[in-house]
């Protein structure tokens, strides 16, 4: 029994780390079409976001029916735990990068994007689905060190989206009230998107220590 108890939790920690490969395809994907103009990828985004759902979904049933028929405890119980609270933010990650394909949709065939931005975008994209893949590779190992470095990556994604709001009060700014709406807008979502990878990797440091880092007296700050 306990054997096959902990083949489940590894399937668990394998659908996972799938959720995290299809939300960071899903952001790589988006991102192509919001800097190249791509209906046609655009669209796949939206309708593979399904699958994301469904993928959260098979997670939680497969959680709860461990705590309910395995009365998990210690080691066991915080991944079960931890499982639940990364599946969400995984599925919110895949919702983040439909936000950005529909976007792109709804300016189609005009780009979403000014010039003057574009640059900043691309590397946020860059930077969104590395993120998602270490933390593909986080689920996978619970290499605590491993996910403190997601931390460096998330910094860099905050820097270009707090200078965006520097390039968007410029007087200067020629685009317009739609296009900064945008542009605010797009940048809140790549940069939730990092926000919600790097809780994945918080989840597993969880697990592993049983302590959430960044709460309370003598955690480290991730």
């Amino acid at each position: 029994m306990r054997e096959a108890y902990h083949v489940e939790l590894e399937q668990l920690a394998d659908k996972l780390a799938a959720m995290s490969v299809q939300v960071a395809d899903a952001m790589e994907r988006a991102t192509t079409a919001l800097l190249d103009v791509d209906l046609a990828i655009a669209e796949q985004v939206i309708s593979d976001d399904a699958k994301v759902d469904d993928a959260r979904a098979a997670c939680e049933e497969q959680a709860y029916a461990l705590l309910a028929l395995q009365a998990p405890v210690a080691t066991d119980l915080r991944t079960v735990l931890a499982a639940i609270h990364a599946a969400e933010s995984l599925e919110r990650m895949g919702d983040l990068a439909l936000h950005v394909a529909k976007a792109a949709r709804r300016r189609h065939p005009e780009p979403v994007l000014p010039e003057q931005v574009r640059g900043y975008f691309a590397e946020m994209g860059q930077i969104a689905v590395r993120l998602a893949r270490q933390a593909e590779q986080v689920i996978k190992t619970k290499d605590v060190s491993a996910a403190k470095e997601l931390e460096a990556d998330d910094d860099q994604v905050d820097d270009i989206h707090r200078h965006l709001f520097t390039v968007l009060m410029d007087r200067e700014w020629p685009h317009g009230v739609a296009a900064a709406v945008d542009v605010t807008l797009l940048g809140r979502f790549y940069e939730r998107f990092a926000d919600h990878a790097v809780s994945v990797a918080r989840r597993m440091i969880f697990v592993v220590t049983g302590r959430m880092p960044g709460y309370g007296p003598g955690d480290d700050d991730l």
